[in-house]
């Protein structure tokens, strides 16, 4: 798979959380969750299950970073 994002977050699914229209994917990325929010139809082609190795992969055109008070 060739991609344009720099951003690709080896991981694996720890849990996924159906809606009516879309899921939320948590992957565990070497201790840190990362969710993401596709489309189940999304969930069925790429095969996801509790388990199963998959990657983050973010593009951003902006990033935001935050500090506490």
């Amino acid at each position: 798979m060739k991609l344009s994002a720099r951003n690709v977050l080896d991981g694996t699914v720890t849990e996924i959380v159906k809606g009516a229209v879309t899921s939320h994917v948590r992957l565990d990325i070497g201790g840190t969750i990362v969710t993401a929010s596709i489309t189940n139809d999304a969930v069925a082609e790429l095969g996801l299950t509790v388990g199963a190795k998959a990657a983050a992969v973010i593009k951003a055109s902006d990033v935001m970073i935050g500090v506490p008070d």
